[in-house]
């Protein structure tokens, strides 16, 4: 047991990394736990605070470390709840408690609150009158004008007032000073979703669907919490799924939150929500004003909203009646935190469900590998959508080989065959959209004449172009293993000279649409075109509206949207999520594709798809054009099973990071060797009892230079750890944090830990 705790005594303060150590009483020992609200002595006074830290470590001289003084048994939960959940994430994901507060807790930030002031007659009809006709003898107008609205309406608004009456602040004072009247303030939270119009809300569920909501309300009912992964092909109606879950939720007085994996999606999202349950919605993303981000979570907190939208921070509303969480599109990467802690929102999602007795319903199209594999295995409840809404069918899929269109003479990115249909849905009034994935842009090397991508002989990923002072020419690097060779001038399969890193972002093609069809109407979609605040909504509106006949966009457009008259998806470089260095890349690359060929064909007219490829073989694009999301696990968990990754085994990823490159390696180097030690002694001590070694065996690997080695004067060196069993993860990364706290040699190195990643550091 703790002999201290570390308590934080104002949890919404902009200085949050603010702590204070206590000291436990004996009686109080088996009782504390994270979250809890305690009093203590502060100064000269009592005050309440929460404790977010268990330890055996003073931090001061003994003595003058002060007791807890009693636990607070009256206490708001939600607090406590979310301090909670910032312990396990500090826990499970590597980070201070600071960090993992920071994340949960909505901090304060200082802006100018909006106060909504009125003016009340504070008198009787009968006493106001007896005023307004003293007020009339005076000759005091505007008195009079005041006092006159007053008996016909007994409040205000003081601005209505000022304006509208001409009445100014110090007659308003004047009669408040009299006694006749009283100002009352309160403050107004902003509410991002007030300007939007409800146009009411009608859909009757089909069999499929109702099915899907019957098995999990059945559960709601009894009180039985339960993660569920609904698999259902695009167009197949999960969200109407979703509203039909939260409205059950709503009738029973619970809370829900709704995540989303990008801004993106908000508009239309918000809008079919904001149509059936009205203001009881809101939203939470990065594009609010802190005040705004605020504003939200205190109208949670005061009961004002039920549902909450937004992106993974949208997981820490503070809802006291949390009874169902939803994760739309739970396959993204974004719902894997880039920042300390490095918290995937899924896996948070149900943990904070577990402490209050929630359920989780994660949906998509194409599901995670490692969720599908948890449903597989009976972690999770599978439940299937296998039909498009109204029994639509899905898009017809073609695969052009790029190969052969060079050979054929074009040089364009636009193959033949895709300018062909496009042209036929301009004649026909028909919208379309082209999606070109931009991540990685040079991040693979690849022979336009034959399809050749440089791969890594000992990894199976491709390797990435680099240009340093020491090799102004290029060099091809591994960033798994560290291979490298120099940048070939010519294919080292078939000897072609149109070698090189793939370079069209989507302002050149919008060039390219506009030079080859002038007649039609484009918008763009990507980083430069929504910087704005309105950015998003601006756009999707505008295409929503028919105001474009072509979209293009990267991966933010072909996801999750609905428009009615789109029968064309144009897919314009497959391989850029193929060949990146990441074990996700063939599963990135079937989502995409899929989630891409999903936006075709939702409204009446069948939709149509050109998936452009120099590897038109590779089963990520076989299968995504098949919509054969089956066929395409059963590939990927053989690959995954062979090089021992995720959902398999479990991978540790630890950075390094240092001024000085030898600094950042020999760090990194340490953490090895401890890593070594801890093994052993962990192997020892089962030999002891009699218990297999095996399930806690980890494999470093490295160190070794991340994707990118040096970032403004930055080195970084990576180690990867794989081992079957998370938990000795989590303890190795408990060991190695006690190994570097008290070690000199790190303090020039900063150090973070990401289990399971999504992406390279």
């Amino acid at each position: 047991m703790a002999e201290y705790a570390n308590i934080i005594v104002d949890i919404f303060n902009e200085k949050l990394d603010k702590t204070f150590q206590y000291r436990i009483p004996e009686a109080m020992k088996e009782k504390l736990t994270l979250g809890m609200q305690v009093y203590v002595p502060f100064g000269r006074r009592n005050i309440k605070g929460y404790v977010v830290e268990l330890t055996d470590e003073p931090e001061f001289e003994v003595a003058k470390i002060k007791e807890i003084i009693g636990i607070v048994t009256d206490s708001v939960p939600i607090e406590s709840q979310l301090i909670a959940l910032a312990g396990w994430m500090k826990k499970n994901y590597g980070a201070t408690m600071n960090h993992a507060l920071k994340t949960v807790i909505p901090i304060k930030k200082k802006s100018n609150a909006v106060e909504h002031k009125s003016v009340r007659l504070k008198l009787t009809e009968i006493e106001a009158k007896s005023e307004l006709a003293e007020f009339e003898r005076k000759h005091q107008k505007a008195r009079v004008r005041l006092l006159s609205a007053l008996i016909e309406n007994p409040q205000m608004d003081q601005s209505m007032i000022t304006q509208k009456l001409n009445v100014s602040g110090t007659v308003i004072r004047a009669l408040e000073t009299m006694g006749i009247v009283e100002v009352v303030s309160e403050r107004s939270y902003r509410n991002p979703v007030s300007h939007l119009d409800s146009k009411g809300y009608h859909l009757t569920l089909n069999e499929e669907q109702q099915s899907v909501v019957d098995v999990i309300e059945r559960n709601l009912d009894q009180k039985i919490a339960k993660t569920y992964l609904i698999k259902g092909v695009t167009g197949s109606g999960k969200t109407e799924v979703y509203m039909e879950l939260i409205a059950h939720m709503l009738a029973q007085g619970k809370q829900a939150i709704v995540l989303i994996p990008e801004i993106a999606l908000t508009f239309q999202t918000v809008m079919r929500f904001y149509n059936r349950f009205g203001d009881r919605v809101s939203i939470m993303n990065s594009r609010l004003s802190p005040g705004e981000r605020f504003d939200q979570f205190e109208r949670a907190k005061n009961g004002d909203v039920d549902i909450m939208i937004g992106p993974r921070s949208a997981l820490f509303t503070p809802f006291s009646k949390l009874g169902l969480i939803i994760i739309d599109e739970e396959h993204e990467s974004s719902y894997k935190s880039e920042t300390l802690p490095r918290y995937h929102a899924r896996e948070t999602a149900i943990e904070r469900a577990g402490m209050c007795g929630a359920s989780v319903v994660l949906g998509s199209a194409t599901p995670s590998v490692e969720s599908y594999y948890k449903a597989k295995t009976g972690e999770y409840e599978l439940l299937e959508l296998k039909h498009r809404v109204a029994e639509k069918p899905l898009p017809k899929v073609e695969v052009v080989d790029l190969r052969e269109e060079l050979k054929a003479g074009n040089r364009s990115i636009l193959s033949v065959r895709l300018q062909e249909l496009m042209e036929d849905r301009l004649k026909k009034g028909q919208q379309m959209m082209l999606f070109i994935n931009r991540r990685g842009v040079a991040g693979f090397v690849s022979c336009r004449a034959c399809g050749h991508v440089l791969k890594c002989p000992h990894c199976d990923v491709s390797l990435s172009q680099h240009v340093t002072r020491q090799h102004p020419e290029g060099k091809m690097v591994c960033h798994y293993c560290g291979y490298e060779i120099p940048m070939p001038k010519t294919c080292p399969a078939c000897g072609s000279r149109y070698i090189s890193g793939f370079k069209a972002g989507t302002q050149k093609i919008e060039m390219i649409v506009k030079e080859r069809f002038p007649q039609a109407r484009v918008l763009r979609m990507d980083m430069d075109t929504t910087r704005n605040k309105e950015g998003y909504e601006q756009i999707l509106s505008a295409f929503a509206n028919q105001e474009a006949d072509i979209l293009i966009g990267t991966q933010m457009i072909v996801k999750g949207h609905d428009f009615p008259n789109v029968t064309l998806v144009g897919v314009l470089a497959a391989d850029l999520s193929l060949y990146v260095s990441d074990y996700h890349a063939a599963e990135r690359t079937f989502q995409l594709l899929t989630q891409a060929a999903g936006r075709a064909g939702r409204g009446s007219e069948p939709g149509e798809v050109v998936i452009q490829t120099y590897r038109p073989d590779h089963y990520s694009v076989q299968t995504a054009k098949e919509q054969d999301y089956e066929a395409f696990y059963e590939q990927e968990m053989e690959y995954r099973r062979m090089l021992l990754y995720p959902p398999v085994w479990n991978m540790l990823v630890i950075l390094c990071a240092s001024k000085q490159e030898q600094t950042a390696y020999d760090s990194a180097k340490l953490l090895v060797q401890e890593t070594d030690t801890w093994q052993e002694n962990i192997k020892a001590a089962m030999e002891r009892v009699g218990e297999d070694f095996k399930k806690k065996r980890v494999f470093p690997v490295g160190p070794a230079d991340p994707a990118v080695a040096k970032v403004n004067d930055i080195y970084k060196k990576v180690i990867y750890i794989k081992t079957k069993d998370y938990q000795t993860l989590v303890e190795l990364k408990d060991r190695l944090e006690h190994y570097m706290r008290d070690n000199k040699a790190f303090k020039d190195t900063v150090v973070q830990f990401d289990f399971n990643p999504m992406s390279g550091f």
